[in-house]
């Protein structure tokens, strides 16, 4: 096995794919940041709010008032960069590091595929993507036609993650055998032109379901498989812009469409880039010099491991929620960063109450005057958020002058459809509750059972 492991790690094979990969993510990232910018949520989601929500551990991240203009600047600018491959490795370090601390900035605005960004430009650092048709190549003048094959499947390998993991999350009992949450969701399309009609019947919101869960598990394989290869693009298209229609996850489908074009064979890659050769003007034969990319073995061992270790994280860290009692969706121990893709619909409100622990004084907190009403849902249905929000009305209420501070909240969440319960334990004081990896136990248990994965 490890003789094959490395027979397989000295296999080569064209770089155009890597090279297409290259310059429609730069595009596509940068299309990205100015929608962001343009539609004023820069100033929305990071300059109005008073409080951010932080990540475990990332606690001293956060927004730096009008220049976090300057990160999203440096973000796109880095981003152009990558996508004419100048000063590559540069450029593509300094995207992952900008994007990323966009990321962690706030976790109110957590979404899976930003997360999928910052590991798939994580992985894009140690992969040769400007060797061949790029700025580098060309002012180098030692354009390399050929690259190890380990470096085209290691993006493979990612999407094949990203899709599978989330088609095993749809094997739950609320996905399969109560269609939610697209029962909640898909009836509020009702004015969609020609399929508003359609949202509304029951059969509609089961064969999503189905058909969703299908989808994510078979697609990598049917992408793998060069006879329903173009079938399974076709539906890579229609899924994701029937998904766009539907929901508002902005560029994230369009993203994955071009990222699935890295599963055809390099024939097909040659005829994107000479069509772009054609529009810009690009000597695309200056590149074809059929050399092959020689790298120093020490340093593909370095690169091969990093990279492994990479995977094996990726493989693993989904499977943290099982360290954790409780439902995953009530809890939410180990639910982010594991490809669990829009599963749950979940409405809450959050009470806080401010006590004096000696005269038992109280008074209740208008959270209007704290956090915005997207950090007010996001809050409402997220233990680590509650915890975070109390510490910090804790300190706030301390620094006014009140003494013997506690901070309980009356906390009620609905799930999936089901009736509004409580959520969090009433009688327990918040402000000395410490956050960590370790189970919340002030969470209420959940009433109800989700059987599946």
């Amino acid at each position: 096995m490890i003789t094959k492991l490395n027979e397989y790690l000295k296999k080569n094979t064209e770089a155009a794919p890597l090279a297409v990969f290259r310059i429609f993510f730069g595009i596509m990232m940068l299309l990205s940041i100015i929608r962001f910018w343009s539609m004023g949520w820069i100033d929305k989601l990071y300059i109005q709010p008073k409080f951010f929500f932080s990540y475990y551990i990332f606690d001293f991240i956060k927004p730096i008032g009008g220049y976090t203009y300057l990160i999203f600047f440096v973000c796109g600018l880095s981003a152009i960069f990558v996508t004419v491959g100048y000063k590559y490795r540069v450029a593509i370090i300094t995207f992952f590091l900008s994007f990323t601390y966009i990321e962690l900035m706030d976790k109110t605005t957590y979404l899976n595929h930003y997360y999928f960004i910052s590991i798939l430009s994580f992985l894009l650092i140690f992969l040769p993507a400007n060797t061949y048709y790029s700025l580098d190549a060309k002012r180098k003048k030692d354009s390399c036609q050929k690259i190890p094959a380990w470096t085209i499947d290691s993006i493979k390998l990612l999407l094949g993650i990203v899709y599978f993991y989330a088609g095993l999350a749809k094997l739950n009992s609320d996905w399969l055998l109560r269609a939610m949450p697209l029962k909640i969701w898909l009836p509020s399309k009702y004015d969609i032109p020609f399929l508003g009609e359609l949202m509304q019947q029951e059969w509609i919101h089961y064969a999503f379901s189905y058909a969703g869960a299908l989808y994510d598990l078979m697609i990598p394989f049917l992408l793998l498989y060069k006879r329903t290869r173009a079938v399974a693009f076709v539906a890579v298209i229609v899924f994701h812009v029937l998904t766009r229609v539907l929901f508002p996850i902005g560029m994230f489908p369009y993203i994955m469409i071009v990222s699935a074009l890295i599963f055809f064979d390099a024939k097909v890659h040659h005829k994107i880039l000479r069509y772009i050769s054609k529009i810009f003007r690009v000597k695309k034969a200056k590149f074809d010099t059929n050399q092959t990319l020689q790298a120093t073995s020490n340093s593909y061992k370095i690169v091969q491991k990093i990279i492994g270790l990479f995977f094996i994280i990726q493989l693993l860290l989904p499977f943290r929620y099982l360290c954790y009692p409780g439902e995953l969706f009530w809890t939410e121990e180990g639910y982010r960063f594991s490809w669990r893709v829009m599963l749950m619909e979940k409405a809450g409100y959050a009470n806080f109450k401010i006590v004096n622990k000696e005269t038992g004084q109280r008074f209740y907190v208008n959270n209007d005057d704290f956090l915005t009403p997207f950090q007010q849902k996001q809050m409402a249905t997220q233990p680590d958020f509650i915890l975070e929000y109390a510490h910090y009305l804790k300190k706030h209420f301390e620094n006014q002058g009140h003494q013997n501070v506690q901070v309980f909240v009356e906390s009620y969440v609905a799930l999936n459809g089901r009736l509004s319960t409580q959520y969090i334990d009433p009688n327990v004081d918040l402000g000395e509750q410490k956050e960590s990896l370790k189970h919340k136990m002030w969470i209420i248990p959940f009433k109800d059972e989700i059987k599946g994965l």
